[in-house]
C-alpha cells in the first residue's frame, strides 16, 4: 500500500470513530435527558455500551458542562452507593408563546425542568412587534439571573400559525393578524440569541410524546385548544407528522357544519369556529384565563348557561376526534389547552359521542387522556427544538 493510500484509510479510521465517539455522547445525553438520574450501571444497561466507555463519555459530558455526578441523597441497603449522573438543568432554553391574550415566557433546562414561567397578558392581540418587545422586556428584566446561573442555549418561539421553521417565518397566524413576519430574526435583533420559530400545537405534540402520556407511543393523536384556536400533531409509525413545508396538522379547519360561522380559512363551520375557548370565556364572564384558572372557573360553575355551553362543545370536539380517529387510526389521543378542560368536567359524554361518531373498529381499543404536562406542554416542546442540535451532537 502506498503512503498516500495508507494516510488516506489511518484518516478514514479517525473520523469513523470520532462519529462513533460523539454518537455515543448523543445516546448517553438523551438518556439522561429524557429518562432522568441514573447510575452508570444503568447506563450500561440502558445503551448496550461498555462500562468502561461509559466512564469516558460522563466524563467528556461532565467537562462540557452537561451533566454532573454526585452520591445519592439517600442509602438504600449495604455497601457504597454508586454515584448517580444526571444532566445540568443549568443548560437552558428560553421559550415564548404569544396568544390572542397574553404572550408566556419560560426558562426550561435540560431534563425538562421548568425553572420559570411569565404571563402577560394584552388587552389587544399583540402584533409582531409588540409580542417581541414585550419577550424582550420580560428577559431584559431576567438576564442578570440567566447569566449569574444558567447557559442560555437559544430561544424557542411557538406561535399558533402556519409556521415555515426553516426559515423562521410566521406564514399566516391569522387570529393573530400576522402573516409573512420573520419573527425568529426579531426576536434574535432584539435579545443576541440564536432562536426557532414552529407551530404551537406540533410542539406541544412532541413534548407530550416525550415527556408526558405519549411516551413511546408510536401512534399518536394530539390535540391543542388555545385563544388562537385548535391546532394539533400526530405521529404515525413513530414518526411526526409535519407535512409539506412543515404545514401539516392544521386539524382545526376540518368543516363540522357547512352551515357554520365563517372562519379565515374560506370554509365555514370550522372545528375551531365551533369548539372554542373565546365562547367558553364569554359565558363564564371572564376576559382573559390561562389553562389552570379556566380549568377551576369551569368545575366551580353552577351556572346552567356555562354547562349548556359545555355540553355543545363536547359534543363537537367528539365528532372532531372521531373524524381524526378514522383518518390516522391512533391508540393515544391527548388533548391540551381547554380541550383538557371539556374532557375533565365530561369525559363519559366525549368518549360516548367519539364512539357514535367514528368507524367503531378503529375507536374501540384508542385512548382518551389529557396531557400530563397542562401549562408546560408548548414551552416544553418549543425547549426541544431549542436543544436538538445539543442533543444530536453534544461535542459540537
Amino acid at each position: 500500500m502506498a503512503d498516500g493510500e495508507l494516510g488516506t484509510t489511518v484518516n478514514q479510521h479517525q473520523r469513523s470513530n470520532e462519529q462513533v465517539r460523539r454518537g455515543n455522547l448523543a445516546t448517553v445525553l438523551r438518556a439522561l435527558h429524557y429518562d432522568g438520574p441514573q447510575s452508570r450501571a444503568e447506563l450500561t444497561r440502558r445503551t448496550g455500551l461498555y462500562r468502561s466507555t461509559i466512564a469516558a463519555l460522563v466524563a467528556e459530558l461532565g467537562e462540557l458542562g452537561l451533566v454532573s455526578e454526585a452520591l445519592p441523597a439517600k442509602r438504600s441497603g449495604v455497601g457504597r452507593p454508586s454515584p448517580i449522573v444526571a444532566v445540568n438543568p443549568d443548560v437552558v432554553a428560553v421559550t415564548a408563546y404569544p396568544d390572542i391574550d397574553a404572550v408566556v415566557i419560560a426558562v426550561v433546562g435540560l431534563g425538562g425542568v421548568v425553572h420559570k414561567r411569565v404571563r402577560t397578558t394584552s388587552a389587544t392581540r399583540p402584533g409582531p412587534e409588540e409580542a417581541a418587545n414585550i419577550i424582550a422586556a420580560v428577559l431584559a428584566g431576567m438576564r442578570d439571573e440567566l447569566n449569574a446561573r444558567t447557559r442560555v442555549v437559544g430561544v424557542g418561539a411557538a406561535v399558533p400559525a402556519l409556521v415555515d421553521a426553516a426559515a423562521g417565518v410566521i406564514a399566516l397566524a391569522p387570529n393573530l393578524s400576522w402573516q409573512d413576519v420573520p419573527f425568529a430574526a426579531m426576536l434574535e435583533e432584539r435579545i443576541g440569541y440564536r432562536t426557532v420559530v414552529a407551530n404551537d400545537a406540533q410542539l406541544g405534540a412532541a413534548a407530550e410524546r416525550q415527556f408526558g402520556p405519549g411516551r413511546g407511543v408510536d401512534h399518536l393523536l394530539y390535540l391543542n385548544g388555545s385563544g388562537g384556536g385548535i391546532g394539533g400533531g400526530a405521529y404515525v409509525d413513530g414518526q411526526e407528522l409535519r407535512g409539506f413545508r412543515g404545514f401539516g396538522g392544521e386539524f382545526g379547519h376540518i368543516v363540522l357544519d357547512p352551515d357554520g360561522e365563517p372562519c379565515f380559512c374560506g370554509q365555514r363551520g370550522c372545528f375551531e369556529r365551533v369548539v372554542q375557548r373565546g365562547a367558553l370565556l364569554r359565558v363564564l364572564g371572564a376576559e382573559s384565563l390561562d389553562a389552570d384558572e379556566l380549568e377551576r372557573a369551569v368545575a366551580e360553575s353552577s351556572d346552567p348557561a356555562v354547562h349548556r355551553e359545555i355540553d355543545r362543545q363536547v359534543d363537537r370536539l367528539g365528532d372532531g376526534i372521531g373524524i381524526l380517529i378514522s383518518v390516522l387510526a391512533p391508540e393515544l389521543v391527548v388533548l391540551g389547552g381547554f380541550l383538557a378542560t371539556l374532557y375533565e368536567a365530561r369525559a363519559e359524554r366525549l368518549e360516548r359521542r367519539i364512539a357514535d361518531r367514528s368507524f367503531g373498529r378503529l375507536s374501540a381499543g384508542v385512548r382518551i387522556v389529557t396531557g400530563g404536562l397542562r401549562t408546560h406542554e408548548v414551552l416544553l416542546g418549543a425547549a426541544e427544538r431549542v436543544f436538538e442540535g445539543l442533543l444530536d451532537d453534544p461535542a459540537g
